[in-house]
C-alpha cells in the first residue's frame, strides 16, 4: 500500500493541475480515476479536502487547506446528506 508520504506527493501533483486534470495515477493502484473534493464555506477560500481514488477506494484527508478557483467544492452549511458530490466511504492512509 501507499505511504500518507505518497498520497501527498500525488495530490500536489492534482492540487497544482486545478482546475485541470493532471492525469495523475493513483500512488496504491495505479489507475487514473483520482478524485479531489472540498468541502468548505463557498464564500471563504479554506476548507477540508478528501482526496480518493475512485477504483481502489483509498485516499486521504487534508484539513485546513486553500480551495483553489475551479475546484469541486461542497457547501459545509447543507447536512451532511445534501452536500454533492457524495464522497464514498474510502480507506484513510494515515
Amino acid at each position: 500500500m501507499a505511504t500518507f508520504d505518497d498520497w501527498m506527493d500525488t495530490y500536489e501533483e492534482v492540487y497544482a493541475a486545478l482546475p485541470g486534470d493532471a492525469g495523475a495515477a493513483c500512488p496504491n493502484c495505479g489507475q487514473r480515476t483520482l478524485r479531489l473534493v472540498f468541502t468548505g464555506d463557498l464564500d471563504r477560500d479554506t476548507g477540508y479536502g478528501s482526496f480518493w481514488c475512485d477504483s481502489c477506494l483509498t485516499g486521504v484527508g487534508i484539513s485546513r487547506a486553500l480551495i483553489p478557483d475551479g475546484a469541486i467544492v461542497r457547501d459545509i452549511h447543507l447536512p451532511s446528506e445534501e452536500r454533492q458530490p457524495e464522497i464514498p466511504d474510502f480507506r484513510l492512509v494515515n
